[in-house]
């Protein structure tokens, strides 16, 4: 383990990290809101940290291995967090477990929140949220790797750690910087033409920025209590619908669909067309039960409630136009178990992924096969590619930690007075990233114990770094040379 060379390098981000902290804090000089100083702090916290961590270590310039990426990713999610409540702490007067929920909540683009009356906060800290998703939606890690180069430092070892999926070894580029800056040029412009088309439909320029932040990383946060229902505009749900499937569907495809300027890749990724088969079978589904039931006042109306709230339910966004809690019969449930199946790898999105799911169901459908025909050989395809033995056990061994911890988590939560709804649907809002829940934690966690927002965090952290990342740290053979 090199020790010195992972305090450098954690140095190193954690001062790219408090640039982050310059537009809040401007935009409070501006609105005069009585945050700037809040913000200087903080900023100023962020910077010597990273420069107590950074200068003593300059000399060590050798190049990073796979255990220390994996410990560089898990302390700064963990310190990036801390870092990041400290405006909710100077500015909103919030305790420790609450501001530290609110600022894992951002960064792990959950959406899930303790702060009601968003309409009143002071911009800055609206801004601020909304940013902290957008920076989490591609990965703090995976940004800062564009600029490490000149730094002296290599990345691939982070953004393996980092990246979502099961493919950690495809790169888009053959270097991990070009790889680095293209998803960050990609992910900048979806973003600014999701924020222009939000302007278009009437929201304040400030806002639209805001949401695109939130919108394109899946995160959820809104400016506003009412979410995206404050506005009552199809427009602007039909945006919001597009680009949060645009941030749910895996990046490289994107970007290889956006070097040739072609829509094939989406049609050949046989993820993607899983994903979207997915989404309109539940669309079609959810329409159907409002309808019947008499929810929502005809089927065009069905059909709109239906498809933003699945959008925004399998990309793990959580935006709402309305509260899906008190929809009839099995709705509710329906669509919490929806958010488990979750985007595609390498989207930014939350969940199991849609590409674990179609190798498992694979597999399972092999197995059956071979029960018919007992001396059949066939190999597990994904499309028309192989699929290594090698991922198939990671992928199981995936879905059983997921149970495994999502049944601890529970049972704490349970534990705690917390009633099995609120408990179930709280842990899977949680690991799965989505945000809203149901019971107690319908519309904000503002109700639960301390102990309960800690366990939350926790559960944010793992779903967001896919359980592994954090969990071979403690593993003894992790940190024998």
């Amino acid at each position: 383990m090199q020790k010195a060379l992972i305090i450098r390098t954690l140095g190193m981000l954690l001062i790219i990290f408090s640039a982050a902290l310059l537009p809040p804090l401007a935009i409070a000089l501006v609105n005069r809101d009585g945050e700037s100083t809040h913000f200087g702090l903080s900023l100023l916290i962020s910077l010597l940290l990273g420069l107590a961590l950074w200068v003593p270590t300059l000399k060590h310039h050798r190049a990073l291995r796979t255990r220390d990426g994996f410990v560089i990713v898990s302390m700064l999610w963990l310190v990036m967090s801390l870092l990041g409540s400290l405006p909710f702490i100077f500015g909103l007067g919030m305790d420790l477990s609450a501001s530290v929920f609110e600022s894992v909540s951002a960064f792990t683009t959950t959406g899930a929140t303790v702060i009601v009356g968003l309409d009143s906060l002071p911009r800055s800290i609206l801004f601020y949220r909304q940013e902290m998703q957008w920076l989490g939606g591609i990965g703090v890690v995976v940004s800062a790797i564009a600029l490490l180069p000149m730094l002296g430092v290599g990345g691939m070892q982070l953004y393996k750690a980092e990246t979502p999926g099961p493919m950690k070894d495809d790169k888009l580029t053959p270097r991990i910087a070009h790889t680095a800056r293209a998803l960050w040029k990609l992910y900048l412009t979806i973003t600014l033409v999701c924020a222009l088309l939000y302007w278009v439909g009437g929201m304040e320029p400030l806002d639209a920025l805001a949401h695109s932040f939130s919108t394109v990383s899946t995160g959820g946060f809104s400016t506003h209590d009412s979410s995206l229902a404050y506005f009552d505009s199809l427009f602007i749900e039909a945006v919001a619908t597009v680009f949060m499937l645009i941030g749910g569907i895996n990046f490289g495809v994107h970007f290889v669909a956006w070097r040739y300027r072609s829509a094939r890749p989406y049609w050949e990724s046989v993820e993607v067309r899983a994903f979207l088969g997915i989404l309109l079978a539940a669309i079609l589904l959810v329409a159907l039960i409002l309808d019947l039931s008499g929810t929502k006042p005809g089927l065009g109306q069905s059909l709109r409630y239906a498809t933003f709230t699945v959008a925004s339910v399998i990309t793990s966004t959580g935006f709402g136009i309305d509260d899906f809690s008190v929809w009839p019969t099995l709705l509710p449930a329906l669509l919490i178990f929806i958010s488990f199946i979750g985007g595609c790898a390498g989207s930014t999105a939350g969940g199991i992924k849609v590409v674990r799911l179609v190798v498992l169901s694979n597999q399972v459908r092999m197995e059956l096969q071979r029960l018919i025909h007992p001396s059949q050989v066939r190999s597990l395809k994904l499309g028309r590619q192989n699929v290594h033995p090698r991922t198939i056990e990671a992928v199981w061994a995936f879905f059983g930690v997921y149970l495994a911890v999502f049944a601890l988590l529970m049972l704490l939560l349970m534990g705690q007075g917390i009633d099995q709804i609120t408990a179930f649907s709280a842990v899977a809002t949680c690991m799965n990233n989505l945000g809203p829940g149901l019971g107690d934690v319908a519309s904000n966690f503002t109700g639960v114990s301390d102990t309960a927002k800690w366990l939350f965090s926790a559960g944010m952290l793992l779903g967001r770094l896919e359980i592994f990342t954090v969990l071979v740290l403690f593993t003894p053979g992790f940190w024998r040379d």
